[in-house]
């Protein structure tokens, strides 16, 4: 696999100006999802429609983080299995849980955080890192994002991104030929082998942690209201985060229901589950 989705991060050489709103700790949202499911555009939708396309890199307020930068170090073997295709990159123990944990604990606490850069054609982490600033939205996305528990209890939202195995499939054709130089019987090698099977183990299994299950990935996300999400970062300015979790929720109860959602009961909040069909 070499990296489920592209490093997406928005970060600034210097202190964002908004960074940290309120002065209250970042709302953290988790986006899980099967290899190449579109979890990345469906981060990328919401830091659309959150208005933050069109600000200056200082003043931004939300920031994408992948999981994919957090590959551990390979060692010689490994490296040399990775580069034939037969290191399983899919599985729990292949990502710094610890490192992750770390990153995202410092995030919370509202410290400049230094990211990895994860090379996927020659599976290594390079030697610069990627300086994250404060904000006040930070999305973490990854294949495995809910698997371990203390990363997933740090979540105040969790989406699954949940698109069907053919389209998945072909998208990571696609993807792994054009941007890291794989051959197809590689892929398909690798996805037999490796990526199907732990999708069905690790990945597939954490639906149920999911608050908000999005069918069809990035085209499900454009029904996210503009206004509503514009809202949403104006209520991070002036007031606590925990506003802003039920405003999520509120929000994604009103907008799905009647579009084939079922709206069960967990805990003290709604989880609000999109019907696939």
């Amino acid at each position: 696999m070499a990296g489920d989705s592209e490093q997406r991060l928005q970060a600034g050489p210097g202190q964002p100006s908004g960074g940290g709103g309120g002065g209250g700790e970042p709302f953290l949202i988790g986006v899980s999802g099967g290899t190449a499911s579109g979890k990345s555009s469906v981060c990328a939708k919401i830091v659309q429609l959150l208005g933050q396309n069109e600000v200056d890199h200082r003043q931004k307020q939300v920031v994408i983080l992948s999981q994919d930068s957090f590959y551990r170090i390979l060692t010689t073997e490994q490296k040399a299995k990775a580069l034939k295709g037969q290191f399983n990159f899919d599985h729990p123990d292949a990502f710094d849980s610890e490192l992750i944990i770390k990153t995202l604990k410092e995030i919370m606490e509202g410290k400049t955080v230094q990211i990895p850069v994860y090379d996927f054609v020659s599976h290594s982490r390079k030697e610069e890192t990627v300086t994250v600033y404060p904000a006040d939205v930070v999305l973490f996305e990854g294949i495995l994002a809910f698997y371990n528990q203390e990363v997933r209890d740090l979540f105040q939202m969790k989406l699954f991104v949940d698109t069907d195995a053919d389209t998945r499939l072909s998208r990571r054709v696609l993807r792994d030929i054009s941007e890291r130089g794989r051959d197809l019987e590689q892929i398909l090698s690798q996805y037999i082998t490796f990526v199907k099977p732990a999708f069905e183990e690790f990945c597939l299994p954490t639906k149920k942690y999911a608050d908000v299950i999005i069918p069809r990935g990035v085209d499900n996300a454009g029904e996210l209201g503009m206004d509503t999400l514009g809202g949403l970062v104006a209520h991070s300015h002036v007031s606590t985060f925990g506003i802003l979790s039920v405003s999520f929720r509120r929000f994604f109860t009103a907008k799905m229901l009647g579009k084939g959602v079922v709206a069960t009961s967990s805990g003290l909040e709604p989880d609000v589950l999109c019907d696939p069909l």
